[in-house]
């Protein structure tokens, strides 16, 4: 027996969530550096932090853990998110992405740094 009607089915309107053409899409994070050696240089000083507070475990004990926290504010985050900066970092000295008229482009850079409103529109 069939316990639907016909008449009880109504066809759903539309989602009002589904993004549209027109919105821009949110920018992608930025995790690049300022310079390649001054990111190795952090991750030098996370991953040196973190196999330190391992390795003195069994000498000081839990206490040795206290070195995680500033290796995690030397990476900015995640040991992930310092490689996915280097990446952007060594990219960003080589291509550039360029946006003109809606059309975006990825080229070589041309070498020069960028001014503050630049780098302000770039993001950190």
């Amino acid at each position: 027996m069939n316990t639907l009607s016909n008449a009880n089915l109504v066809k759903p309107e539309q989602d009002e969530k589904t993004p549209d053409a027109s919105q821009p899409e949110a920018p992608a994070p930025n995790f690049a550096g300022t310079s390649v050696p001054r990111h190795l240089a952090r991750g030098a000083v996370g991953f040196g932090l973190i196999a330190g507070a391992i390795a003195l475990v069994p000498l000081v004990g839990p206490a040795a853990l206290l070195a995680a926290p500033p290796a995690l504010i030397a990476f900015r985050g995640c040991p992930t998110c310092w490689m996915v900066g280097l990446a952007q970092t060594v990219s960003r000295s080589r291509l550039e992405r360029r946006c003109v008229d809606g059309v975006c482009t990825i080229a070589k850079a041309d070498g020069r740094r960028p001014n503050a409103e630049e780098a302000r529109l770039d993001g950190p």
